[in-house]
């Protein structure tokens, strides 16, 4: 772990994309069979293989208090040490350090146990005695990077795709064979071992472990679509729904999240409808909460999200079904590659039934007929349209022009709550007021671009409220910073320059559309994004000021 930590520190003290990948790479060469898929999959940010359910189940709370334990620091140690970096890793290292806590060291194959460990076990307690016993071992180095580890942050500036270049770089092989690896696998830690043996050219699907999602661009508006897609656009609703993705085989059926989680016993009613086909495959699509027909608001859905086994009035109140709109694996073959007409053409004759939905599909020609199909898509109460070019293959994590989607007037932010304040008047006693973040990507680091108190009902504040004080890192009386794992779809009339938010941009009129628990805080969207919205409402105004002068 301790070389581990040191490749770490050196990636992080570069800003050099290429001399990251070197460094990755080198570190990578070195290991042996039984380090190299963790560590590169540690590198990647994952703490399992792809398609493994678990989680440690050990909150930003629990951690900090063992830091403070093995530390032996106080409150005020603790808060100074956190201002001072803003992250949970420096602050175990800097508190440790100060203790002059030395550690005999761990291996890191035994952090690897002790995760599965961890993970395997239940009760609060007993996780957290074993995550101690743990720091406990550690160097003080070593405990920063096993707790950015943990937190899911290690912001040290490499993103997936530098790893994938280090692994190809480590053995030799062809960046663009680990890429297309990954993306069938979607593990870094197997593709490093294919790359070991160069076996790269084997990756291929498998059932009930999840691909990741093929994911849509943002279109401005309908003439944008055409101009990059051309005259003839194949379109389908957006749904406000949850992505999902369905295996199923004669033994089993099982359906993964956005997130890559297993929700299967969530929806029995939609096990139950895939039990009666009678191929194995794998489907992408969305699920909605559907009655008669006719698709129930989000909030009806959200009912059902997280019932590990929804009784049977939910059921019958909140039915749901999967609206299905692409085939990727059908009785062994792999779908992938095939042209999205093909790969339609296959769903369809699936005999999709009781419990699925095929997704409302139709063909434009021009901007005027895509617009037209917009209104009609808001008309269903749907989000708006996505755009899809009809020869395109399948690629799984990766967000191209190949899908577009077209959601007017401005597209919505995913963010995530860094921090929360005691409301007032009627709102007193919860904490109503979220300040929020989007991500970085040129450090990594969450920025705040806004706050904001409406959008929710009286009792998802006094849900979210206790979920706040849960995941509360640092209480300042009236405000209070947090862990960030609630993301929060964000409506806003406009952004404007701030210099008050070390993002440079705040968010006006910002109100919360709805809670995203299908999302991971990797999926919120980017400065970049909010920099390019800003870029384009500034344009925008210019225009419409010289064409009234």
């Amino acid at each position: 772990m301790r070389r581990f930590s040191e490749t770490a520190d050196a990636i992080a003290a570069t800003g050099s994309k290429l001399a990251k990948v070197r460094v990755l790479a080198g570190y990578l060469a070195s290991l042996d069979r039984d380090r190299l898929p963790v560590a590169t999959r540690y590198f990647a940010g994952r703490l399992f293989p792809a398609g493994d359910g678990r989680v440690l189940g050990v909150g930003w709370a629990a951690i900090g208090q063992i830091v403070a334990a093995v530390g032996r620091a106080d409150d005020a140690a603790m808060i100074a040490a956190y201002r001072r970096h803003a992250d949970l890793g420096g602050v175990t290292q800097d508190i440790l350090d100060a203790a002059g806590h030395a550690g005999n060291g761990v291996d890191l194959l035994e952090v690897a146990g002790s995760f599965d460990r961890i993970a395997s076990t239940r009760g609060t307690a007993a996780r957290t005695a074993l995550l101690r016993e743990l720091i406990d071992r550690c160097r003080p180095l070593e405990a920063r990077y096993v707790v950015k580890l943990i937190s899911g942050d290690m912001r040290i500036g490499l993103r997936e795709g530098l790893v994938e270049e280090a692994v190809g770089s480590a053995f030799g092989r062809d960046a663009a064979a680990v890429q297309r690896a990954d993306m069938l696998l979607g593990d870094l830690g197997e593709c490093a071992l294919l790359a070991l043996d160069d076996r790269l050219a084997e990756a291929t699907p498998r059932l009930f472990a999840p691909l990741r999602f093929m994911l849509a661009s943002p279109a401005a508006d309908s003439a944008e679509v055409v101009g990059r897609m051309g005259d003839e656009v194949w379109v389908e609703d957006k749904y406000d729904g949850i992505r999902c993705q369905l295996h199923r085989d004669a033994e089993r059926v099982a359906l993964y999240s956005r997130d890559l989680k297993d929700v299967t016993g969530q929806f029995p009613e939609v096990v139950a409808a895939a039990r009666i086909l009678d191929r194995s495959v794998m489907v992408d699509g969305e699920l909605l909460a559907m009655r008669d027909g006719r698709v129930l608001p989000f909030q009806d859905l959200q009912t059902r999200l997280g019932r590990k086994q929804p009784p049977a009035q939910l059921l019958a109140e909140t039915p749901v079904v999967l609206v299905a709109w692409d085939l990727l694996w059908e009785d062994g073959e792999p779908l992938l590659d095939h042209p999205l007409r093909e790969r339609r053409r296959r769903l369809e004759s699936l005999g999709l039934g009781s419990g699925f939905a095929l997704a409302h599909q139709e063909h434009a020609y021009g901007a005027a007929a895509l617009e037209q199909l917009f209104l009609d898509a808001r008309a269903r109460n749907n989000e708006g349209l996505m755009a899809k070019d009809p020869d395109s293959g399948y690629s799984p994590g990766r967000r191209g022009l190949a899908w577009l989607k077209l959601k007017k007037p401005l597209d919505t932010l995913d963010v995530v709550v860094t921090g929360a304040e005691w409301g007032n008047g009627k709102r007193r006693g919860v904490l109503s007021d979220v300040t929020f973040a989007v991500r970085d990507e040129a450090s990594g680091a969450l920025v705040t671009v806004g706050k904001a108190y409406t959008g929710l009902t009286d009792a998802e504040i006094a849900a979210m409220t206790e979920e706040l004080l849960a995941i509360t890192m640092t209480d300042h009386g009236h405000f209070r910073t947090v862990e960030p794992r609630i993301v929060l779809e964000i409506a806003f009339d406009r952004v404007q320059p701030s210099a008050r938010h070390r993002s440079g941009y705040a968010l006006r009129f910002p109100r919360i559309v709805r809670r995203r628990d299908d999302k991971r805080v990797e999926d919120i969207d980017t400065l970049e994004k909010v920099r390019r919205i800003a870029e384009a409402l500034e344009s925008n105004r210019i225009q419409k000021v010289d064409a009234a002068g």
